[in-house]
């Protein structure tokens, strides 16, 4: 019996005495039944006063004469309130992801459309001053507002261009204004970052036939400069020719034997391509050789025009 409460000590003993020396079943069962309503009552109170806090979580206490005690906060694990005259509140501190879609105007006046991503979390030291000013809800409250303030503010000042060549610049520029922004609400920000950015359609049909037109500018320079290139292979050709052709005039002129080596030449090339001609046989004579075997005529020997003379 030492180890029971004091109220079910005394339970117990009421329940004896009155059940000592009566036979009426009824009259026995009477006490009994006021222990069990005693036992559940007791449990339901007991339940009623434990609080337990997941890990990650904290708690404040609300008290119904006092409003939300500053000093005391429920930490993870369990605690006891009094019911009814008590009620705990908790709140998750960890830090948690939150995606904003807002559209905002550059400095050039073009629409875009942005996506953050915002990881935060409530001051673990403000939960009292975030519940009386937002209450719970404190995410849905503020950061839609503020975020599309601040990123309307910020891209307000780049042209639409400089957001894709500037991205990391303008994140940490949001992320520095919005993160001073969201401490006037304690609300702490751990990292924000743009996800995704958008232009509109006009501004994107501009943009692809501005690289087309780039394109085919580079594409005509191309064709300039190989016609230029032609022109000057050309140029560089016909006056090798010429060159040449005044090279074989001389040496024609100062050395006629230099025709009979062209000729002996070229002859050499032929017979090679009937050499190497497979099993085809091809006769020809020392006139289709480009080959004169009986040597030039003398001009000032007289001409026989018949077989006697």
């Amino acid at each position: 019996m030492d180890k029971f409460p004091k109220f079910l000590k005394q339970a117990l003993q009421q329940m004896a005495g009155a059940t000592q020396g009566m036979g009426n079943k009824a009259a026995a069962g009477l006490p009994l039944a006021g222990l069990l309503g005693v036992l559940v009552a007791g449990g339901s109170v007991a339940k009623d006063a434990i609080v337990t806090v997941q890990p990650g979580h904290l708690g404040i206490v609300y008290n119904r004469f006092g409003g939300i005690n500053e000093n005391a906060v429920f930490t993870e694990g369990m605690n006891f309130v009094v019911p009814w005259f008590q009620r705990a509140i908790i709140y998750d501190v960890r830090t948690r992801p939150q995606l904003i879609n807002t559209q905002s105007g550059s400095k050039d006046l073009q629409m875009i459309q942005i996506s953050l991503r915002v990881l935060f979390r409530p001051n673990p030291q403000k939960l009292p001053h975030i519940y009386r000013r937002l209450g719970t809800d404190f995410d849905e409250r503020v950061l839609p507002s503020i975020v599309n303030e601040v990123t309307k503010a910020v891209v307000a000042q780049y042209n639409a261009s400089e957001l894709l060549t500037k991205r990391d610049l303008v994140s940490k520029q949001i992320d520095q204004v919005l993160s001073s922004r969201a401490r006037e609400f304690q609300i702490l920000l751990d990292d924000v970052s743009i996800t995704h950015v958008a232009f509109s359609k006009e501004y994107t049909a501009a943009v692809e036939a501005k690289q087309v037109a780039q394109q085919d500018a580079e594409r005509s320079k191309y064709i300039v400069e190989k016609a230029r290139q032609e022109k000057e292979q050309i140029i560089i050709k016909a006056t090798g020719e010429a060159k040449s052709a005044e090279l074989i005039g001389n040496a024609i002129k100062d050395n006629p034997a230099f025709i009979t080596l062209r000729q002996i030449e070229s002859t050499r090339e032929v017979a090679n391509i009937v050499a190497n001609n497979g099993s085809n046989k091809v006769y020809l004579n020392s006139g289709n050789l480009l080959l004169n075997t009986l040597g030039k005529k003398d001009a000032s020997e007289p001409q026989k025009r018949g077989w006697l003379w």
